[in-house]
């Protein structure tokens, strides 16, 4: 079962975060994406969707609950934004859930999950292709198969990838949050390391490519419990 979905954001950047979070789900299509209010109106009116994804404050004097609240949105609805004030009127309007900014794809698939309970189906969680991180100057994609290990450099975190090396600010407490540690995981207060780049483990020393990445006893149980779990495939090409 395939959901028809908008979203309606007014903050370019949490607007690409949401599109991308939507376009990792196969079951939803993108129908179309709004900064404000009045153009989601026309689309609902002339073309109804399953799902509305809704910011709250949005610009142009046309909030998302004054968009909720007219008879053009028959859809399920989930909320998005940064204020938890709205939480009760969200209850009165009966929304399917309240994402508050910043959520993890996780939590975007446990309210997806919600509005698929509402209509008598289950969603099947996917694993995220690529995220998107903060360099420098600009928001840059990292594809997830892509990745050799993250590596912390003082205030940075430096992802090597196959191909090149990205810089950001990003702790690793943010990155964590956004990547499944089944793809990438936590080995030492300085290191993740992607398990199916792994080469080789000896002495609590990993190799992948042409580093060595010491494992560290706060996260040894751990990543030793995640390469030993059935179904562990072989190291990408």
């Amino acid at each position: 079962m395939t959901l028809t979905c908008i979203a309606v954001e007014d903050e370019p950047l949490a607007l690409e975060r949401l599109q991308d979070y939507i376009r990792k789900l196969p079951l939803l299509d993108l129908r179309g994406s709004y900064q404000a209010a009045n153009d989601a109106l026309v689309h609902l009116k002339r073309e109804p969707v399953d799902v509305v994804f809704l910011d709250i404050s949005l610009g142009g004097g046309f909030s998302g609950i004054e968009l909720l609240e007219t008879s053009a949105v028959s859809s399920q609805v989930i909320f998005t934004t940064a204020h938890p004030e709205h939480a009760l009127k969200a209850y009165d309007l009966k929304v399917a859930d309240y994402l508050l900014k910043p959520f993890t794809y996780a939590r975007f698939v446990q309210a997806v999950d919600r509005v698929h309970e509402r209509l008598g189906e289950k969603t099947v969680a996917v694993e995220p292709r690529s995220i998107f991180v903060k360099t420098e100057h600009r928001l840059e994609r990292v594809p997830l198969s892509q990745v050799l290990y993250i590596e912390g450099m003082r205030d940075y975190r430096q992802i090597r990838t196959v191909h090149k090396r990205i810089m950001t600010l990003e702790t690793f407490g943010d990155l964590g949050q956004r990547i499944p540690p089944e793809l990438i995981c936590r080995v030492h207060k300085s290191f993740m390391v992607a398990l199916d780049r792994i080469e080789s483990v000896e002495k609590d020393q990993i190799k992948i490519a042409d580093a060595q990445i010491p494992i560290s006893a706060t996260y040894r149980e751990a990543f030793y419990a995640l390469i030993s779990a059935p179904g562990r495939g072989q190291a990408r090409s």
